[in-house]
């Protein structure tokens, strides 16, 4: 009896996965028959964006650039703006306090887009002025538009670069690429220099940068920890943890100090803008 009950459960499931797979391949040849109807009379597929071009259509393939551009602005934008120096010092605050997830990862990641966009809102005026408007004005073509965008971003990024950076990352498109630079360029030189030189200089050197802060704000926190350890061993509790009982003496010392200020006035005045 047991068998039969299992066997007719199987063939109930076989019954339903049938009914599904024969949906879902109706669907699909449903979808396969209308899209191989021709569009008589009609483009292949052109694209009217409106650009300040004249209104030129592009093909398909451009339009399946555009759309990987998009999905990879949001990693695009992090790599060659402050964020990535705020949010790594922001989550070092949170692993030194031993808070484990207050304040979340979306507040964290809310405060680092604002101050993001604080730093960078100079950076922002001059490519809204300079690019986006005449763009939209059709004073300019698309390349046009970026090409005047990098400048602002370019020299910002600059700004923050080390030397030793940027001379790691020539020395390697010289290795690669043949390029011909001096030893010391100029300003004018690392203007010119490609995107794909001065972004990874200038990740590297925001990386260096957010985890030497890292360092700098565990110090505080660390010495509350052998505190709060060597006077727990003292009065032999050695049972007790010590980040049960440091853990409110170093988030009252954050709070006291207006850490939280302190932090972001450091984060805001740490680029030169």
């Amino acid at each position: 009896m047991k068998e039969t009950q299992t066997q007719a459960k199987r063939r109930a499931q076989l019954k339903k996965y049938a009914k599904r797979l024969a949906v879902s391949a109706l669907c699909v040849a449903i979808l396969i028959s209308l899209l191989c109807i021709p569009a008589y009379g009609e483009p292949i597929f052109t694209v009217d964006l409106a650009s300040g071009e004249g209104g030129n259509s592009f093909g398909l393939l451009d339009a399946l650039l555009l759309v990987a551009l998009l999905a990879l602005a949001p990693s695009i934008l992090v790599m060659v703006t402050s964020f990535l120096r705020i949010i790594i010092v922001l989550s070092f605050v949170r692993s030194a306090m031993g808070t484990q997830q207050s304040p979340p990862n979306q507040v964290l990641i809310g405060l680092a887009l604002f101050l993001t966009l604080f730093i960078m809102s100079p950076v922002l005026t001059e490519i809204n002025e300079q690019a986006y408007e005449p763009y939209r004005a059709g004073e300019l073509t698309s390349m046009e538009a970026l090409e005047r965008a990098e400048v602002p971003l370019k020299r910002f990024m600059l700004r923050e670069v080390y030397t030793e950076d940027m001379n790691l990352f020539l020395a390697i498109a010289r290795d690669r690429a043949g390029l011909e630079i001096s030893e010391t360029p100029s300003n004018d030189e690392l203007m010119e220099l490609s995107m794909t030189i001065v972004v990874p200089a200038f990740a590297t050197s925001e990386l260096k940068r957010a985890f030497t802060m890292g360092f700098m704000l565990f110090i505080p926190f660390l010495i509350i920890d052998m505190v709060v350890s060597s006077a727990l061993m003292s009065m032999g509790m050695v049972m007790l943890p010590p980040t049960t009982i440091a853990l409110p003496f170093k988030i009252m010392l954050f709070v006291l100090v207006d850490g939280w200020g302190l932090l972001f006035s450091a984060l805001v005045h740490s680029f030169r803008t």
